[in-house]
């Protein structure tokens, strides 16, 4: 059977179909709380428009690297624009870097590589796939995943193509901006329709393991979709994953034994620390999760509807964002809000990355935007 990919990614799919109901609720009210943190704004740089598609500023060190559809690429240092570059095209997917390039991806499917430390093009290559993804790059790869769930590796200095990795993918998968995991600068994990966790080798591109979070039940092909949500999160020795209609489970993977699972279904995806597994579910309600056993510790229900990003572990807080632009805290222990603000008018909808002690997000309307918290 041809596999027939759903055209917009899950969060927008869902605003889709409320669109069409009149008596269905908009994202509910922000409840109101005593903050017990400051969220302090570092700094706010523009770096344009993400139109239709989700850009994810990338982090290294101090750096910040971002881009918007528009062709401009930015490096950002404190708040300050190193430098910008025009790539002269629109772009659809980015950014990734590991210091030394930063990568980008047309709308037509040219992969741009710049240098990191000057912002000059070093290279400029086409795949002949659409890249909604932020690039992965690390051990001299860069790991690219098509729209149609491929991955492609190609060389760092020059853009040649190292290797394809593809498989069998389920007649109806959801059309995703979710990237991909480098970790040792050896292993590339990602997560397929089908509820499949795959690490593939950054040499090769050969499949090294492949586990199960969940398996497709239902009816029908749609009741059937169980994708991996937002890339898999790794321990010392562990790696969790979360599937929409499906499952979350944390395997030991230097065995591949299954640690826990529970049911669950997740459109954003998941982070963990040494104590806790944090999720946003289907209905934008957060669980932490001991990540020894999967047991709930505590739940969050006060943002229903609002399309939250998929949450990180900041220190002793959890921070996301929503499709209306605000940037959210809570307290780590108990799930209590701790603080509110908002970055931008349009919805954040890339998950934040980790900025020293704080972290950065970017909005669809362009504004990359610096956080610490504060007592």
């Amino acid at each position: 059977m041809k596999r027939i990919p759903l055209r917009i990614f899950f969060p927008t799919l869902i605003l889709a179909l409320l669109a069409g109901c009149s008596s269905t609720p908009g994202p509910a009210e922000l409840v109101k709380f005593n903050p017990s943190i400051k969220l302090h704004e570092l700094w706010n740089v523009s770096v344009g428009s993400a139109k239709n598609y989700v850009f994810q500023p990338a982090v290294v060190d101090e750096s910040v690297y971002a881009a918007g559809a528009g062709g401009d690429v930015v490096r950002i240092d404190g708040g300050r624009k190193k430098w910008v570059t025009d790539t002269g095209t629109r772009l659809s997917a980015g950014v990734g870097s590991d210091g030394k390039v930063v990568v980008v991806v047309s709308d037509k499917g040219q992969v741009i590589a710049l240098d990191a430390e000057t912002g000059s093009e070093r290279w400029r290559v086409s795949v002949g796939a659409e890249i909604l993804a932020p690039p992965a790059v690390g051990g001299g790869v860069v790991v690219l995943r098509a729209s149609d769930h491929r991955l492609l590796g190609l060389e760092a200095r020059n853009g040649q193509q190292r290797w394809l990795y593809q498989r069998n993918m389920p007649p109806l998968a959801l059309r995703s901006h979710t990237g991909v995991l480098i970790a040792d600068d050896e292993v590339a994990l990602a997560g397929f329709p089908g509820g499949k966790l795959v690490a593939v080798s950054l040499e090769h591109g050969g499949n090294l393991w492949e586990l199960s979070v969940s398996r497709p039940r239902g009816a029908n092909e749609l009741e059937r979709v169980s994708d991996v949500a937002g890339v898999p999160v790794l321990g010392r020795s562990e790696v969790c994953a979360v599937t929409y209609q499906g499952r979350a489970a944390c395997f030991d993977f230097t065995n591949g034994n299954t640690l826990w699972t529970r049911d669950f279904s997740s459109y954003a995806g998941m982070d963990r620390d040494s104590r806790f597994a944090v999720i946003v579910d289907e209905r934008d309600s957060i669980q932490a999760l001991d990540v020894y056993s999967g047991i709930t510790v505590w739940r969050q229900d006060g943002m229903p509807r609002r399309r939250l990003t998929r949450p990180r572990i900041v220190g002793d807080h959890v921070i996301f964002g929503d499709g209306e632009g605000y940037v959210h805290v809570l307290e780590r222990e108990s799930g209590a809000f701790a603080a509110r603000e908002r970055a931008d008018r349009s919805a954040i909808l890339a998950e934040p990355q980790l900025l020293g002690n704080g972290f950065v997000v970017q909005s669809l309307g362009g504004d990359v935007v610096a956080y610490e918290l504060k007592r």
